[in-house]
Parts: structure tokens; C-alpha cells; sequence
């Protein structure tokens, strides 16, 4: 499978309702910023990495993708998956300028191509590749209901609706005032009864000293975990955290190397592991995090900044990932959308990760990758 061309790609899509907020982003679309790797067979692989649809940003990544990482790709066997993630990973210049951020989202949507490469030339769902079906059944938990930006009687009713659409997790976004969060915690407990898991997401807005008011309110109400509560590269203070409330911490969604995650596990900073493929360097990497999460005993919640895309494939494939994050936003831009039936992601049929874009999602919502 010699590599031939590698061309960068950006989609901007509309988010749910026009325009969600959380308790600190405000978005209007989803970037989906990716590399479409070719083979000279006529083989095509997708991947991709996610954004806040910022176009100069967007152009940044692909950019690298395109100047920086393609030249190292030509002529490659995309079968080579993880030597290539080496040879892009550790390529001595890239290391100089970046070994996260922009270098990382570039490598993130190249390594997710070539695995969707891989499992296409197998003729096989990823899930397979990545070693078979390890659980008949993946729980969603739908976050869509539960922005900042909806009110407390919409994020109410909003509650019930996923529950009676088959849902048993929701999660909902905090960190505006500590009384308001409370009294919305406790409507949406008191709305979807005590089977059904609720978690809820700070976004990193608070400091130890407010999380740590707002954990002693927040303790009756059986949260399955408390995300990013904390600056996202706070160790100290989430191992703080972790010591002083019964509320499972969950991170991971902006940490972008399995070095990163490192820390968090030493210091016994984390209780729910949250890997991103886009924000890492792809699949390759999150398997690392993946196994490494397991070593200790600790379960896997894939962050879907792919939207569920390519996690959903993970979380059947590996034995640590126990829920999955649903945001239906980008997925039916793909041929094999990351659908939820009963409150469950349905099993992934098609060759390849499910990145492969519709023609209608290419024509509608393609934006110049600079």
C-alpha cells in the first residue's frame, strides 16, 4: 500500500440548536480538520482531528498536515502504521517546534487515516483490527442535553426525553455559580430517577478552593464523575481533589501524550480515564493510554471530540473502555454514522474507522484548507 498523495481537508458543521455553550467555549460548528491519505492501488484512507471551527486556526493544522508531515508519508507502506507514527512523532525538527498542539492534531488526523486504511485493505471494521469484540453491548451517555447554555426547564425536560429515548447516562456541563449547578444537579436527579448515571463536565473554570465547596453540595447526588473540575494541567490540585471527595475525577480530553496521562496516574489524580484520538497522535497513541489504564484498574470513558466516530470502534475493541460520549453532531457526515439505538452504539459493520465523509457532507459543509 505505497502512499501516493496526502491531502488536508476542513468541514465545519453546525452544532446542535445553532450555537451550545459551555462553562468555557461557545460554539457555533465543529471543525473537522483531516488528512485523505491515498494508496497507489486507489485505496483511500480519512482521518481527522476536532476543533472549534476556527478557520485560521483549522488552516494552521492543515498546513502542517500538508508541508510538514506529507513529505514523510510519500512513498511510505501506509501498512507500517505504527513505525510511520514513529517516524512523524519523533521526527527530530517537528520535535523542535512542537510535541503537542498544532504538530499533535496533524499527526492525530494522519495516524487515524492510516488505521482506516489498514482495516479497509483487511476488509474488516477497525474493531477488528484492533483485536475483536471484547463486550456485546457499548453504553452511550448523551452530553447533548445537558450545555450550559440551556435553561434549567429545557435541560429538565431535556433529561427526561434522552431517558425515554433509551439513554441510562447523561451528563451536563457546570461551572457558572455553584448554587445554580447544585439546583440544576438536583432537578435533573430528581427528573431521571437513581438508575440512570449522571456525570457532569467543569471544563477546567475552577479553582480547588470552589470545587472543593461545590463536591460537599454535589456528594448526595450519586455522580458517577466530576470532569475536568480543575486547569487541565493542574496534577497537584486534581490528586487534591481526588483525596478530599467521594466524586470520581475524570480528564484527559486536553492532555495530548501518554506522558501526560503518566503524571495524572502516578499522583492518583484520576479515577476515569478519558484519551481523545484527535487530540492525541491518533489511535496509536490512545491504545498506549488504553493499556496503560488498565494496568491500574481504572475504567475508560473515550472523550468524542470525533464525535464517537472512530471511539466507538475502540470501546468495543478494548477491554478498559466501559461508556462512550454521544454528540450526534457530525454523524451523518460519515457512510456509517455512529449511531446509538436503545441507549447503545450500534456495532460498526463497514470497513475501515467510519471516517469516511458523504459526498453531500463534502459539498455542504467543505471550508479552503488554506
Amino acid at each position: 500500500m505505497k502512499i501516493v498523495s496526502v491531502e488536508p481537508f476542513i468541514l465545519h458543521v453546525p452544532v446542535t440548536g445553532g450555537q451550545i455553550a459551555d462553562s468555557t467555549h461557545t460554539l457555533t460548528h465543529w471543525g473537522v480538520i483531516g488528512a485523505r491519505i491515498e494508496t497507489e492501488d486507489g485505496l483511500v484512507g480519512h482521518g481527522f482531528t476536532g476543533t472549534h471551527a476556527d478557520l485560521a486556526g483549522d488552516q494552521l493544522i492543515t498546513r502542517c498536515i500538508a508541508t510538514c508531515h506529507a513529505p514523510l508519508l510519500l512513498g511510505e507502506d501506509a501498512g507500517d502504521v505504527r513505525r510511520l507514527w514513529q517516524k512523524l512523532a519523533r521526527n527530530p525538527a517537528l520535535q523542535w517546534i512542537g510535541r503537542a498542539g498544532i504538530t499533535t492534531l496533524s499527526l492525530a488526523a494522519i495516524d487515524v487515516a492510516l488505521w482506516d486504511l489498514k482495516a479497509k485493505s483487511a476488509g474488516v471494521p477497525l474493531w477488528k483490527l484492533l483485536g475483536g469484540q471484547v463486550r456485546p453491548r457499548v453504553r452511550a451517555y448523551n452530553t447533548d442535553i445537558g450545555w450550559l447554555s440551556i435553561g434549567d426547564a429545557q435541560l429538565v425536560d431535556g433529561a427526561r426525553r434522552a431517558v425515554d429515548d433509551g439513554f441510562t447516562g447523561i451528563k451536563i456541563k457546570v461551572g457558572s455559580s455553584v448554587d445554580r449547578d447544585l439546583r440544576r444537579i438536583e432537578a435533573v436527579r430528581e427528573a431521571i430517577g437513581p438508575s440512570v448515571t449522571l456525570a457532569i463536565d467543569g471544563n477546567g473554570k475552577w479553582d480547588l478552593a470552589t470545587c472543593l465547596r461545590f463536591c460537599r453540595g454535589a456528594e448526595p447526588f450519586d455522580l458517577l464523575w466530576f470532569e475536568e473540575p480543575l486547569w487541565y494541567d493542574d496534577v497537584k490540585g486534581h490528586a487534591a481533589l481526588a483525596r478530599a471527595t467521594r466524586i470520581p475525577v475524570a480528564l484527559g480530553e486536553q492532555l495530548y501524550t501518554a506522558d501526560a496521562f503518566s503524571e495524572f496516574f502516578a499522583q492518583q489524580a484520576i479515577h476515569w480515564v478519558q484519551p481523545d484520538v484527535t487530540r492525541m497522535g491518533g489511535i496509536t497513541e490512545v491504545l498506549q493510554v488504553c493499556e496503560t489504564a488498565h494496568s491500574f484498574r481504572l475504567p475508560v470513558a473515550p472523550h468524542a471530540g470525533d464525535m464517537s466516530q472512530v471511539h466507538v470502534h475502540l470501546s468495543y475493541a478494548h477491554p478498559a473502555c466501559e461508556v462512550l460520549e454521544y454528540i450526534p453532531w457530525i454523524k451523518d457526515c460519515f457512510t456509517e454514522p455512529a449511531e446509538v439505538v436503545d441507549g447503545h452504539f450500534r456495532l460498526p459493520q463497514q470497513p475501515g474507522a467510519g471516517t469516511t465523509p458523504t459526498a453531500a457532507a463534502w459539498q455542504s459543509f467543505r471550508k479552503p484548507a488554506g
